[in-house]
């Protein structure tokens, strides 16, 4: 593979970095010469902008067979596909090498027989530049006897034959040597070329690298991991983060958790900015803050702005229309979910209760962020079993908090007042430092219990001092919605959740948030 310093620095560098590599090589470069040199052109077919293989004649006999095996790894029909997901990355190419391992040694183990036979044609190429050597020594041989000994000799008195045939000889030795050398590493290339097994192995192992690394592009994405971060990650961290991911139930919830985003991201592009409410046409009214894109660009030409005042005084100016909901709130985004042993209850499609619940923790998290607005997320079980987890709206979101929150289970039983006060002691704090009102609560539990008349009467008052909404979802517990519950009688707004399956039962919630 042709490469500049730079991308061999960057291969030395991930290699390094790698131990997963560097056990590869060593373990294949026991059965197989050169076999670390084909683990490097393989990452540079992955990594590099535009990859291209060097000429055959301008390679060593010895390492045509590895051309052969990476033109067949780039003839893959995958092969694009899996350069979408690794160019530029050192990571994801270093990945990709990795899938492959099994392909790859399937590929050296096919083609020992061309190998033998590019040894040999390495062998009959050091003979040739020997003979090229004998050559040259001819030819100086012939020189010095061609040189007059003294001022009485001539070059005439010297025959002909006797300079040009020794150099004759190296020359036609020298010729014939070559030719073998080149002959002998073309049957070894066209042995690995026609090998059984070779091209099916490399577009196995390049199907299996596209797919591993799609996967993990995917798994990244869920968890709201960006490329740009992901690229900015030291190797060692990334690697480490990535096998978080895929094990235990973390990986389970990858799929819940990017549908849970995706379904947080639709519902906020059908919001109509500082407009409240679900956006359903368009109206007539005079509200410039409702404006539709072509009323606006009426306004910006002067040959219109004089139709735009008269409509404008009459109140026939198009607006959005959009149906009436509560305001968002301006404080923080506070989400209790219940931790109790009950959460690891499984409903339709083997989603658990725990799963559900904190993967709407985390679509909040970005709603959130999306906001300008803090977000904490309490997870509780039993009176004395609580954990805080902030994330301020004016800094970074940490992915190892995000996942140290989404892992933390406590077990137990269930007490929503320690949640519900840690929460209330939030938003006062946030009264307390920045005048900020409006903080909104969600409740996620499925089980109920009682609260004391003290606590109730405490709770009331700092819900009419600090403006605070709340919401309750009750997973998989129908009773615990019922109305007269006590979680109906904390919450503004409570609904059941049974279907654990589907996403789009507390959609509504990400418009009024």
């Amino acid at each position: 593979m042709v490469a500049d310093r730079f991308e061999r620095v960057t291969w030395r560098d991930t290699y390094e970095q790698s131990a997963g590599l560097r056990e590869l090589a060593e373990a294949l470069e026991a059965h197989h010469d050169h076999a670390t040199d084909l683990l490097t052109d393989v990452f540079l077919a992955a990594y590099k902008a535009g990859p291209r293989l060097r000429e055959p004649a301008e390679m060593r006999a010895s390492r045509l067979v590895n051309h052969q095996l990476l033109t067949q790894v780039m003839a893959s029909p995958d092969f694009a596909e899996l350069r979408r997901e690794t160019v530029g990355d050192p990571y994801a190419a270093a990945m990709a090498v990795l899938a492959q391992s099994a392909a790859l040694r399937r590929m050296l183990e096919c083609s020992r027989g061309a190998r033998e036979q590019a040894e040999r044609a390495e062998e009959a190429l050091r003979a040739a530049q020997d003979a090229a050597a004998a050559v040259a020594e001819a030819l100086q041989r012939a020189a010095d006897r061609a040189a007059p000994a003294g001022p009485t000799e001539s070059y005439d008195d010297i025959p002909a034959s006797a300079l040009a045939d020794p150099v004759r000889r190296a020359v036609e030795a020298a010729g014939a040597a070559g030719a073998a050398a080149r002959q002998a590493a073309q049957d070894a290339a066209q042995a690995a070329a026609g090998a059984p097994g070779i091209r099916a192995a490399a577009h196995h192992g390049v199907a299996k690298a596209a797919g591993a690394v799609r996967e993990e592009t995917a798994l990244m994405r869920a968890w709201g991991i960006g490329p740009g971060e992901l690229e900015r990650m030291p190797f060692e961290r990334r690697a480490r983060l990535a096998e978080r991911l895929r094990t235990g139930r973390l990986a389970e919830w990858a799929e819940l958790i990017g549908r849970f985003r995706q379904m947080a991201d639709g519902e906020r592009a059908r919001k109509v900015e500082n407009a409240p409410g679900e956006l359903i046409g368009v109206t007539l009214g005079d509200d410039l803050s409702r404006l539709i894109p072509s009323e606006l660009a009426h306004l910006g030409l002067p040959a219109t702005r004089a139709v735009f005042a008269a409509r404008y005084a009459a109140g026939e100016l198009m607006l959005y229309d959009s149906r009436g909901e509560q305001s968002t709130g301006r404080g923080a985004v506070i989400a209790c979910v219940d931790t109790s042993h009950s959460m690891y209850a499984a409903g339709p499609g083997g989603v658990t209760r725990e799963a559900w619940s904190k993967a709407c923790a985390l679509a909040l998290l970005d709603q959130a962020r999306h906001a300008g607005r803090d977000f904490v997320g309490i997870l509780f079980s039993a009176a004395d079993k609580v954990r805080v987890f902030r994330f301020p709206a004016g800094r970074p979101t940490g992915i190892d908090q995000v996942l140290d929150f989404a892992e933390t289970f406590l077990g137990g039983g269930t007490s929503y007042q320690t949640p519900l006060t840690a929460a209330r002691e939030l938003l006062e704090e946030e009264f307390d430092e920045a005048a900020t009102v409006r903080g909104d609560i969600v409740m996620i539990t499925d089980d109920e219990c009682g609260v004391t008349e003290e606590w109730m009467r405490g709770w009331k008052d700092a819900r009419r001092r600090l403006g605070f909404r709340v919401f309750g979802l009750a997973v998989g517990a129908p009773r615990a919605a019922d109305a007269g519950s006590v979680l109906d009688a904390l919450c503004d707004n409570l609904r059941s959740i049974e279907d654990l399956a589907d996403v789009h039962a507390a959609a509504d919630l990400f418009r009024v948030i």
